[in-house]
């Protein structure tokens, strides 16, 4: 994909021209010099320098692959920042040495000639090495952002070849380029490309909990953006800006990109750039001492020894976890290569060897229980399965893309009992408890309807004192709903959106709903103001009990509703960014809870056989959570989240963030896994 390519390319094309420009000024300094005999010094440090990035490139690689998945994340997060940085240094490097680098490099060159070979050889393989190293991790944290490798590396690859061909045209005079526009137009574009890497970063380290606040989010369009659409892949894959983020997010991305373009900019050089590579003669170095028969393994040593330090270090410091297997994965060869393992925590290498993208699971054959699984293996890759292995009998599920699913010959494994295995769901499963969900939405929007037209009739007979009153409930009746991450479709935007990103605010024409309504109730406008939003949200009320028999809902999504709704909650109810002024964040918090038990009655007898102890905390949490919200109503008054003190708003937070963090388990248990 050419949206995952281009942030790879354009740092190929730039760290490519930069190493191919310091090599062909040393080229020419030599070629210039009479020291032509001196050239394979030249490319025995630049191959070193070529083995260094890919050695770096391989151990990064093999780490990450040898942590948890929590680990993972921090582990990328970590190294995203650290890209960042060098990028930046990279661009501020270039901006202000485009003019001069050439003669420097010259400088070097000279003293070198004078010092031996090895001299030369240390000068190539730390003027080029220093690009690859920083190639090298923006193209592991790039291709680890886009998710997949093949995209990053040919955009690489397309901007290196691309580098190579100018810096042809410079050496042979064939081709004038103004270095200083061109590294400062560059350098302007790769700024706004690391703002996105440096959020994509803190994001890692945040769901690595390695920094605080990744429920807080300060941009949530995943219910009115697609995040499918080529233009959000083309938005995600170039500046990895996603439809949520957190505040930490957005604000490290608007800071460094204020702070670093603002300085970049500010001292960006007018002046131009030296047009071709011209080399000042220097005094010929004389004859090349003669050759040992043996010169040949001194540069082999050289390039080599990257490699086999990287080799070592994969070798020493990050071996895999004991008992690993390689098991093939595909129709013909599901489990290949799987033996019975030892009791205890396994780690299996799944090999896929078809020609087909498949998901694989390490499951009971005997019940179909789900021990591991790994989705989205594409053909040719091998990724990790970690899963416990206790007594029983194992097997793989191999699940292609298309076709049938595959299931390989049983192993016994002699122990104690005790791995945690997960009965598959499946959308048969499910649909009882989604028929019974659906009648209970269907129920709510009738009371919808009916309350949206009492308040139309309140606001256009100007009865605005009623109409607060009528306007809290048919509110919270919505809430009630579980209208979380675009349930309803439009009329989710219509009834209840917010006026975030409108060019003009609550004032925009695109402003409608319970919010507007709010806004206005609560900000003195006048009954004939408010008629008309009123109305609308009358006939949307009623557009929605009409559509929603007809929507598409599916199955799968009802596990992620008992988790989402609560994330809604505490992003826009907790926070207080929902209020338009009647200070009833708490009311519509309580009726998303009320929500939220609607759909664990519903998905009840499912999660009771899958995680017995799982319900217990989960009620707990609701009545800690309930309680605390129940103290902040008082007869037909709520107490505003801005007016709580510290400590009831912590107390608060603290039950509904715990509560979150229970329910996160849902969506797993009740993921519907292919069976066929």
């Amino acid at each position: 994909m050419w949206d995952d390519a281009f942030p790879s390319f354009l740092i190929g094309l730039r760290e490519g021209l930069e190493a191919g420009l310091i090599v062909s000024v040393l080229i020419a300094t030599l070629v210039r010099s009479g020291a032509r005999s001196r050239l394979p010094q030249v490319w025995t440090g630049v191959l070193a320098a070529i083995s260094l990035a890919l050695s770096f490139g391989a151990v990064l690689t093999f780490t990450a692959a040898s942590l948890s998945a929590t680990a993972q994340e921090a582990f990328g997060g970590a190294l995203s920042v650290v890209a960042v940085g060098f990028v930046t240094a990279m661009v501020f490097w270039m901006r202000r040495s485009a003019r001069t680098f050439s003669r420097e490099i010259r400088e070097k060159v000279t003293g070198a000639l004078g010092m031996g070979a090895g001299m030369l050889i240390v000068t190539s393989f730390l003027a080029v090495g220093r690009e690859g190293l920083e190639t090298a991790l923006f193209l592991w944290t790039t291709a680890r952002a886009a998710g997949e490798s093949a995209g990053p590396l040919t955009g690489a690859g397309i901007g290196l070849i691309l580098a190579a061909g100018l810096c042809w045209g410079l050496y042979r005079r064939v081709l004038h380029i103004n270095l200083t526009k061109f590294f400062t137009a560059t350098g302007a574009v790769l700024i706004v490309i690391a703002a996105g890497v440096l959020g994509y970063g803190l994001r890692d380290l945040q769901e690595g909990k390695a920094l605080p606040g990744g429920t807080s989010y300060a941009v949530d369009l995943g219910g009115s953006v697609d995040a499918g659409a080529w233009y959000s892949t083309l938005v995600q894959g170039v500046f990895n800006l996603t439809p949520t983020m957190t505040w930490l997010q957005v604000a490290a991305y608007a800071g460094y990109l204020a702070v670093v373009m603002t300085l970049f900019l500010r001292g960006a050089s007018t002046r131009t750039a030296e047009p071709t590579l011209k080399a000042r003669k220097t005094k010929p170095a004389g004859p090349a001492p003669a050759r040992s028969r043996r010169a040949w393994v001194a540069p082999v040593a050289v390039v080599a020894a990257p490699a086999v330090l990287a080799g070592a270090a994969v070798a020493l410091g990050g071996s895999r976890p004991a008992g690993g297997q390689t098991v093939a994965v595909s129709q013909t060869d599901c489990g290949k290569g799987f033996t019975a393992p030892k009791a205890g925590r396994r780690t299996f290498q799944m090999r896929n060897t078809g020609d087909k993208t498949s998901e694989v699971y390490l499951i009971d054959p005997g019940t179909g229980a789900v021990y591991g699984e790994v989705e989205g293996l594409a053909p040719g890759t091998t990724r990790d399965l970690v899963a416990t292995v206790a007594g029983g009998t194992y097997a793989w599920r191999c699940v292609p893309s298309s076709g049938k699913a595959v299931t390989s010959r049983a192993v016994r494994v002699t122990g104690a009992g005790g791995a945690t295995a997960i009965v598959p769901v499946s959308a048969h499963d499910l649909a009882a408890p989604l028929k019974s969900y659906k009648a209970y939405v269907d129920r709510g929007l009738a009371s919808l309807v009916a309350r949206t037209r009492r308040l139309s009739d309140d606001i256009a007979a100007g009865h605005l004192g009623a109409a607060r009153a009528d306007w809290l409930t048919a509110q919270r009746t919505y809430a009630s709903l579980g209208a979380a991450y675009g349930t309803f479709q439009d009329y989710d935007q219509k009834i209840d959106g917010r006026p975030d990103g409108l060019p003009g605010g609550v004032h925009d024409k695109d402003f409608t709903g319970f919010h507007r309504i709010e806004y206005g109730l609560w900000h003195g406008q006048t009954a004939s103001e408010l008629t008309a939003p009123a109305q609308q949200l009358a006939v949307d009320s009623a557009g929605l009990r009409k559509a929603f028999p007809t929507q598409d809902f599916d199955p799968g999504d009802l596990p992620l509703r008992a988790h989402e709704i609560l994330e809604n909650t505490l992003q826009f109810e907790l926070t207080g960014d929902a209020d338009q002024g009647s200070g009833t964040e708490l009311a519509t918090a309580d009726a998303n809870l009320t929500g939220t038990r609607e759909l664990l009655t519903v998905l009840r007898p499912l999660l009771t056989t899958r995680a017995p102890h799982l319900l217990p905390t989960v009620d707990a949490d609701l009545a800690r959570l309930q309680k605390l919200l129940d103290s902040a109503h008082h007869g037909g008054s709520w107490t505003a989240v801005d007016r709580l003190d510290a400590t009831a708003r912590a107390r608060l937070n603290g039950a509904a963030g715990q509560l979150l963090e229970d329910l996160s388990p849902v969506p797993d248990l009740l993921e519907i896994r292919k069976s066929a």
